[in-house]
C-alpha cells in the first residue's frame, strides 16, 4: 500500500469515525462530511495518475461540485437552526415537533 493510499484511508475512516461519535454539533457534522468529500476528491484525482490512464477529469470536477453544494446547504441549514433552536446542538433538533 503506497503513502498516497494509506493517507487516503485513514483520512475517510478518522472522518466517518468523526461523524459518527461526535454528534454533539451541526458544525462537527458538517465538517467531517467536508473532509469525507475532500478525501475522495483527492482519491479521484489520483486515480488516473496511479493507473496511467487518459480518464476524462470530469469526475472530480462533478465531486467538487457537489461539495461545494452540500457545504452551502450545511450551512443554510446550520443558520436556519441557530435562528430558530438558539443552537446548533444536535439533540435540540427533533423532526417529531415540526
Amino acid at each position: 500500500m503506497s503513502l498516497s493510499h494509506l493517507s487516503f484511508y485513514s483520512a475517510f475512516t478518522l472522518s466517518s469515525l468523526g461523524l459518527a461519535f461526535h454528534r454533539t454539533h451541526l458544525i462537527s457534522a458538517l465538517l467531517c462530511l467536508e473532509s469525507m468529500m475532500l478525501s475522495m476528491y483527492i482519491a479521484l484525482s489520483i486515480w488516473p495518475i496511479e493507473n496511467q490512464t487518459t480518464s476524462p477529469t470530469l469526475m472530480p470536477m462533478l465531486m467538487l461540485t457537489f461539495s461545494a453544494c452540500e457545504a452551502g446547504t450545511g450551512l443554510a441549514m446550520l443558520v436556519a437552526s441557530t435562528r430558530t433552536h438558539g443552537s446548533d446542538h444536535l439533540h435540540n433538533l427533533n423532526l417529531l415537533q415540526c
